[in-house]
């Protein structure tokens, strides 16, 4: 089987890197992390022309798909320059509307098609109902804990809220105050769940959201180690770049070989979309993430910890995705499961 993209989807690639690149998204991803949702709107709506969210949504509602490969292909670029916004819950939202009677379907998918309405998802517990945020997405020591609810990523700038209730997929009314979370560009915020009920939770919305979320932290994991190898060529210690040392090389050459694994893995599990594949492909890719974004951080020394650095941008949201729709234990105990219970 092969994993190499075609012509086409290489060009589509270039092009969202084009796109993003003269967006100059990090001074989108401050302005979000600060509640001021202007420029990311606007990158949102020039990524909707671009095709992205049409990928999610069957062309009998103004869409293009699906086409998961092409999705996966367009997430690696948008986790490679970290662009905020709910982008992995308005692919969810797109799967699980699917599902609805066809008139809120047509009511509400074309809009997410074309970008004109981004959507939030609460993800929901191991075992469907409302969960409490893992401690990972939420604040550090002395933030006080959360309270008992489903938490949904940029509730305050999504006007198309959807929450996991015990009987069903529901619109959500409204959201609570916004939480701070670990990578200040993820927004979280409590939705009510007492809106009009839609339909039934659908499994292929979860394994559609940790497809996303595996290219999105791939396309993270390149980016740091871009970044990363970049800074060790231009930094002077003992009168030679620190890059030369070989300490340095392996530290990259073992983040590159987890990123280069994982890749054949997430578009194979794009091809196939089976649960067991797509929670493989986001262990490794999530997990290939952190250990570049943990290299990333020992390179580049005390530079690394400041907010003001750009390299922040992709460590925190790193550590974020790691964890968001399934972590490393729930995703690799799928995979066993699917396996029959064989551990190798």
């Amino acid at each position: 089987m092969r994993f190499l993209l075609d012509a086409e989807q290489r060009a589509f690639a270039a092009s969202l890197d084009a796109l993003l690149t003269a967006a100059d998204t990090p001074a989108v991803i401050r302005d979000w992390s600060r509640g001021d949702h202007a420029s990311g709107r606007a990158l949102w709506s020039r990524i909707a022309e671009a095709g992205v969210f049409a990928l999610a949504v069957p062309e009998a509602y103004e869409g293009l798909g699906p086409r998961p490969v092409e999705l996966a292909v367009a997430f690696v670029e948008l986790g490679r320059h970290a662009m905020p916004g709910p982008l992995v819950e308005t692919v969810t939202a797109a799967v699980l509307l699917k599902g609805a009677d066809p008139e809120t379907a047509k009511r509400l998918l074309p809009a997410l098609a074309s970008g004109e309405t981004m959507a939030t998802v609460a993800p929901p517990g191991p075992d469907g109902p409302p969960r409490k945020q893992p401690p990972d997405e939420t604040g550090g020591p002395g933030t006080p804990p959360p309270p008992q609810g489903p938490y949904a990523l940029d509730g305050d700038a999504a006007p198309l809220r959807l929450a996991f209730a015990p009987d069903g997929i529901r619109l959500s009314g409204g959201h609570g105050p916004v939480r701070p979370s670990l990578d200040p560009a993820r927004r979280l915020t409590p939705l009510d769940p007492g809106g009009e009920l839609l339909g039934l939770p659908r499994e292929e919305a979860l394994t559609w959201a940790r497809l996303a979320t595996a290219a999105q932290a791939l396309g993270v994991g390149l980016a740091l180690l871009g970044r990363t190898t970049g800074y060790v060529k231009q930094r002077i210690q003992f009168g030679v770049p620190v890059g030369s040392f070989q300490a340095v090389k392996h530290r990259l050459a073992d983040a590159k070989t987890a990123l280069e694994f994982a890749r054949p893995l997430l578009f194979g599990a794009a091809l196939t979309l089976r649960p067991a594949d797509v929670a493989a492909a986001k262990a490794a890719a999530c997990e290939a993430a952190y250990t570049t974004a943990r290299t990333a951080l020992q390179l580049h020394g005390a530079i690394g910890y400041t907010a003001e650095y750009g390299l922040s941008l992709w460590l925190t949201k790193a550590r974020a995705l790691r964890t968001a729709w399934g972590g490393p234990e729930e995703c690799r105990a799928l995979v066993v499961s699917a396996a029959g219970g064989r551990r190798w």
